[in-house]
């Protein structure tokens, strides 16, 4: 899957804002929020959720190959890398990607200090987290920039920008940027629960130009 129509990029491409947009980035996962799309037309309808089970899929699954937003069972988003998608409020599915799902569903857990949660519980505190009268919420910094986990994302300036390996890396509609020196961020992208996760240990799937960029910075 692709996420590309005829005439160009299709309105399916997720920012950490959790906004879904038409830009020719691919994503390294795909997902869904239910079905928020029209077939006919491959459009989205105005609702941007029908449903709080907000999931992150891999774009590979058992050779099934997708006509997409051609069929009405669910509405193909796709995403730069996991970072992205969590940002944005996402969860690993427990279909496509057990493993990463029930490390998730065990790091959270471990960070709230509670047993194992069923999906449904989670994607009640995530929808709670990055939802406020249908407009997307942002919370307050939990810790100081340098001690946030990789793949937590942060608001600098109205800009999205993803922590790896303690460097900070704009989103951009055309990818990361190169690091940036950054001592301070406006508020928390992540949702709380979801950077609890991070912090007990989940390692999300980050692009692979951020190791590239850390690479280049390593002295010779």
């Amino acid at each position: 899957m692709n996420g590309l129509g005829r005439e160009g990029p299709l309105q399916n491409r997720v920012t950490p804002f959790g906004d879904i947009v038409a830009i020719p980035q691919r994503g390294m996962f795909t997902g869904n929020r239910g079905i928020i799309h029209d077939p006919l037309t491959k459009t989205l309808q105005r609702k941007r959720w029908a449903s709080k089970a907000w999931l992150i899929c891999r774009c590979d699954y058992k050779g099934r190959r997708r006509d997409v937003m051609a069929g009405r069972s669910w509405t193909e988003l796709f995403f730069l890398d996991e970072a992205v998608a969590l940002a944005a409020g996402h969860r690993p599915c427990f279909l496509c990607r057990r493993e990463a799902a029930e490390s998730f569903r065990a790091t959270w857990a471990a960070g709230a200090e509670m047993g194992k949660p069923p999906a449904a519980a989670m994607d009640a505190v995530l929808h709670r987290e990055r939802i406020s009268g249908g407009r997307r919420r942002v919370h307050a910094m939990p810790a100081p920039l340098r001690e946030l986990p990789s793949g937590t994302v942060v608001v600098v300036s109205g800009a999205a920008y993803t922590i790896a390996a303690g460097r900070a890396f704009r989103w951009t509609e055309c990818g990361y940027e190169r690091p940036e020196a950054i001592h301070d961020a406006d508020s928390l992208l992540t949702p709380p629960s979801t950077f609890m996760a991070l912090r007990a240990g989940y390692r999300p799937i980050l692009h692979p130009t951020l190791a590239a960029f850390a690479a280049e910075a390593m002295p010779s």
